[in-house]
């Protein structure tokens, strides 16, 4: 019996030694170079190894039949290859980079990231609240960016020479139709939309995605939070209003409620200003944001409504009691979106959203009452086919309809307006050929039914990684956008203006430090002009208008290399001619500024319990007509200065005392001049300096928040 025992024990052996394969071979990269410590194994099993410095790897393993090898590294694709065991033997494995990684190019030409989710951010959302100089409006702080040009009077963004129309915000990847609160001539306008509830921002100051129509020069996205971490609320008490806000959660969904009620008559009483304000302004804005999570899926509902009134009579040169001006706004603005995977790599963004903007304004002995409401749908798909081919497409649907109402004691009353339907298709693909190299290239089509016109835009943008942490980007584009509503309402057999950019961006991202130069240029053709000071029904209207834009763009932020001091400097050259509205020739317009620079500081003082701000803006003098000389738009004002100031105190953890002021030195800015109608008795047109309406503002605020963990405040980094 021992001997047919130990004669299968030893078979048994003989079977097991002769039942082991060897694996065996290297692993590189594309060029050639051995990767070290890569991970080599057999799915499902633990027989593996891992790479030496020449790549090479051996190991054996008793599996049999078709079996699943794969190899990983950190920076590379994982391989995987299916075959039968007995081929993997003298194999040659060449991994590819991984695109997916952080290191990996960004396309950037054009566009400005502020988010704690975007690879480089510029801003962060907290910025907007902490700039000195921006009063805690998202426009005011994006006006320290290069790319902007400082006209103080008015307030919104002008961006690389274009006109504030040509800029258009989003929010949610929905169009934003009358974002800015209205205003009169020389009191600056305001952002409509509070920065607490968004935590992203992105900024294009042109090249920007085909998914976007309708801007000649900027975009503006703004994201809402996609789901709040914690209950809360805040209270704020200002030398200009009160405000309230609180969130709710729950377990697949939550709600955050913004209200807040202005009124600068406490404050003028106190500081009175150039104006003789009859009513001082008066506004009540709330807005909510309701998100319902899905098993694959993110609803958001965005509302927001605000009400503004004041009356005041404006000094005027040519009136010698000055100009009266009411004004009362009612805004509405609804959007809705959902977001959703529907599996195989495909992704669904659908939305819509409406607006009802109704004015009434009383100008002199004039009466102008108009209402606008527009509407926009949008659907979106997204398809991944790998981790370097991405594709976008969808369409979306414009409607607006605008009605104007217009009576004085010479003219009876008079309707006019216009219906614009505009149609759009677009098309994107991501395509990424390395970590060092992608592009991105589009096409967006147009049909204005207004017109009856098809437009194309094809957008595309190409970056390069030059080092670790510097890279090169291009970007070209056409753009197309209707006529403003001004003209609209007149007139509607014109066509769409287009401007086209051409962008070269180097950017520098490492250890919290950014550098980017950007060199442009745009050019303009189909821009609209009319042959009255103004446009009105007797205006004859064309689109014979041209023009171009180009400079460079300089940005520099550090937060590193002295403690507790975040910085950033802003610097834009400007050079731009146009020929538009009533232009009789194509000259420098009157918004654009040579030079912009803007110095932003911010330290943290730990003995104080406070972080102090810092803000400095200069912009080089814009042109105006001078009729005492020949020629249009030949004459030229004084640089604008402007240093702000602000101080936030950390009573407790969640209370905040914030004081700021601007145009802390009270500079005599001016932003134009007013001539006579008709000159005096020297035959001199007599003039006076448009000045803002008070050379200073003070604002002092008190933060209160109450939150589950009891450490959030509204400057959640102090």
């Amino acid at each position: 019996m021992k001997t047919p025992i130990l004669f299968l024990l030893i078979c048994l052996g003989m079977g097991t030694l002769y039942g082991q394969i060897e694996i065996y071979g290297t692993v590189t990269q594309k060029n050639g170079q051995p990767v070290l410590g890569a991970n080599i194994y057999l799915e499902g099993t633990y027989d593996g190894a891992s790479s030496d410095e020449n790549g090479a790897f051996r190991f054996q393993t008793y599996e049999t039949g078709v079996q699943t090898l794969i190899v990983s590294s950190i920076s590379f694709e994982t391989f995987m290859m299916a075959a039968s065991i007995e081929q993997f033997k003298n194999l040659n494995i060449v991994l590819k980079e991984d695109v997916n990684s952080l290191d990996t190019v960004v396309i950037s030409a054009g566009t400005f990231e502020a988010g704690d989710n975007s690879k480089v951010s510029v801003l962060k959302p907290l910025d907007v609240v902490t700039t000195a100089s921006a009063l805690g409006d998202f426009v005011g702080a994006l006006q320290t960016l290069p790319g902007t040009s400082t006209v103080a009077e008015d307030g919104r963004l002008f961006v690389r020479g274009g006109d504030a129309g040509e800029t258009q915000i989003f929010i949610d990847g929905i169009r934003v139709f009358t974002p800015y609160t209205p205003t009169t001539n020389n009191i600056p306008a305001r952002g409509r939309y509070s920065p607490f509830l968004f935590d992203g921002i992105t900024f294009s100051t042109g090249g920007y995605s085909a998914e976007y129509g309708q801007a000649l020069s900027s975009v503006l996205l703004l994201n809402t939070i996609d789901e709040p971490d914690q209950e809360k609320t805040d209270i704020s008490l200002m030398t200009v209003g009160v405000g309230l806000g609180n969130t709710q959660k729950w377990n697949n969904s939550s709600l955050s409620v913004n209200a807040s009620y202005i009124n600068l008559a406490p404050y003028i009483a106190l500081f009175p200003d150039r104006n003789d304000w009859q009513k001082p302004f008066e506004a009540f804005s709330g807005e909510s944001v309701y998100r319902r999570k899905f098993e694959k899926g993110l609803f958001k509902m965005y509302v927001a409504y605000d009400a503004t009134n004041f009356t005041l009579t404006q000094e005027d040169i040519n009136f010698p009691d000055g100009l009266y001006f009411k004004l009362n706004n009612d805004n509405l603005y609804t959007n809705a979106s959902y977001f959703g995977d529907l599996g195989e790599s495909w992704k669904l963004e659908t939305g819509g959203s409406f607006t009802r903007a109704a004015n009434k304004l009383g100008i002199d002995d004039s009466e102008i009452e108009n209402v606008e409401n527009s509407v926009q749908l949008k659907v979106k798909l997204r398809k991944r086919f790998s981790n370097r081919f991405k594709l976008n497409f969808g369409a979306e649907q414009f409607l607006t309809d605008f009605n104007e109402d217009f009576q004085n004691l010479e003219i009876p009353e008079t309707s006019y307006g216009y219906h614009n339907n505009i149609s759009a298709v677009f098309a994107e693909s991501d395509l990424i050929f390395s970590r060092k190299f992608a592009a991105k290239i589009g096409l967006r089509g147009e049909y204005s039914g207004l017109f009856q016109q098809f437009s194309v835009s094809p957008r595309a943008s190409v970056a390069y990684k030059t080092s670790n942490y510097g890279q090169l980007s291009v970007a070209f584009g056409d753009f197309y956008q209707q006529p403003f509503g001004d003209v609209l309402k007149f007139d509607q057999e014109l066509e769409a203006q287009k401007a086209q950019h051409y962008i070269l961006n180097y950017q520098y991202f490492h250890n919290d430090r950014i550098f980017r130069a950007e060199v442009y240029r745009k050019e303009y053709k189909n821009l609209v002009t009319y042959n009255t000071e103004f446009p009105d029904f007797s205006s004859n209207y064309n689109n014979e208008g041209f023009g171009y834009a180009q400079g460079l763009d300089l940005f520099w932020r550090d937060n590193q290399s002295i403690k507790n001091l975040d910085y950033w400097v802003s610097y834009s050259y400007l050079d731009s001619e146009r020929k538009y509205n009533n232009y009789p020739e194509q000259v420098t317009p009157s918004f654009a500024n040579k030079h912009n620079l803007s110095v932003v500081g911010k330290y943290w003082i730990g003995e104080w319990r406070s972080q102090v701000g810092f803000s400095y803006t200069f912009a080089s003098g814009r042109a105006y007509t001078n009729p005492n000389m020949p020629g249009f738009l030949q004459d030229q004002t004084k640089s604008f200065n402007s240093i702000s100031l602000n101080w936030a105190y950390l009573i407790s953890q969640q209370k905040i005392l914030y004081f700021s002021i601007n145009n802390v030195l009270g500079f005599k800015n001016i932003n134009g001049y007013q001539y006579a109608d008709v000159p005096n008795m020297n035959g001199i047109y007599d003039r006076r300096a448009l000045q803002p309406a008070a050379d200073q503002f003070f604002f002092v605020g008190f933060f209160w928040t109450l939150s589950d963990d009891g450490k959030e405040n509204q400057l959640d980094n102090l």
